[in-house]
Formats: C-alpha cells, sequence, structure tokens
C-alpha cells in the first residue's frame, strides 16, 4: 500500500509539472519567423544581384559585371585591384566603376577612336586607359 501511496504521489508530481510548463510555453508571445529567400534580392529591373547580376543600361539586360574587361585603379603611379568593369557594345562602352553608383555610357565616333562622355574618356591603349578630366585613373587589359 505504501509503494502504491508512493507512486500516485510522484505520478501527481509530474502531472502537474506537465501542465505548469505547457501553460507557460502558451503564454510567451512569439515573433513571427521571418524566411529569407536566396535568390530574392531582384532590383526594379528583375537582376539579381545574390546570382552576380547588374542591369546594363547598355545592353538593355541583366549581365554579370565580372565577365567584362577589369580595370584597376591607378593612382599617383601606384595600381590597386578595385572591382570595376567596362563592357563594349557596337561603338558604345559602360563603365561599372566602384566609385559611383550608376554605370557610365561612353561613345566613339569610329574604330580605333576614344570612347567619351562628358569629361571621361577611355583610351584604347595597351589595353585600355581610361581618363576623368585628364587624369588616368583606371587602366586594365
Amino acid at each position: 500500500m505504501k509503494k502504491m501511496f508512493l507512486f500516485l504521489i510522484i505520478a501527481s508530481a509530474f502531472s502537474c509539472a506537465k501542465r505548469v510548463s505547457q501553460e507557460n510555453v502558451n503564454t510567451i508571445p512569439r515573433e513571427p519567423v521571418k524566411e529569407t529567400v536566396v535568390g530574392a534580392d531582384a532590383d526594379s529591373h528583375g537582376c539579381k544581384a545574390s546570382a552576380g547580376y547588374t542591369w546594363s543600361t547598355l545592353k538593355k539586360e541583366c549581365i554579370r559585371v565580372f565577365e567584362g574587361t577589369k580595370l584597376s585603379h591607378f593612382d599617383d603611379g601606384k595600381t590597386y585591384t578595385t572591382a570595376s568593369y567596362v563592357i563594349f557594345e557596337g561603338n558604345k562602352a559602360e563603365l561599372f566603376l566602384d566609385t559611383q553608383k550608376e554605370s557610365i555610357i561612353l561613345e566613339r565616333k569610329s574604330e580605333g577612336d576614344s570612347w567619351v562622355n562628358g569629361d571621361w574618356e577611355l583610351i584604347p591603349w595597351k589595353g585600355y586607359v581610361l581618363k576623368k578630366d585628364g587624369k588616368i585613373i583606371y587602366t586594365g587589359k
């Protein structure tokens, strides 16, 4: 009889403990879990930056700029590698520079000429040389 009585006390204690812990779980407010969808970072043109795509004004499509010609920053005779690129389409060139938010479209008049837009000039010499206001700022091959 003592064993039965002891068993009932232990069973009641577990039952009460379980009920209290369930009540506590149900009363704690939970914040909704926000799922991050991979590849859901499309810009206004539908280009997905997580997949390496950027909108090209020149080509009118999403492109991967790193497949273009890489330019290296040039300052005081020292060359620094940066993520700056140029792509070509006919007599036009589109610059994607690390220092600019928007790409820059340059145009040339004929084969062999430099591509120009205002104070920007891309010269085809030993690869490419990009000048701004007459100063060399990028070089590339």
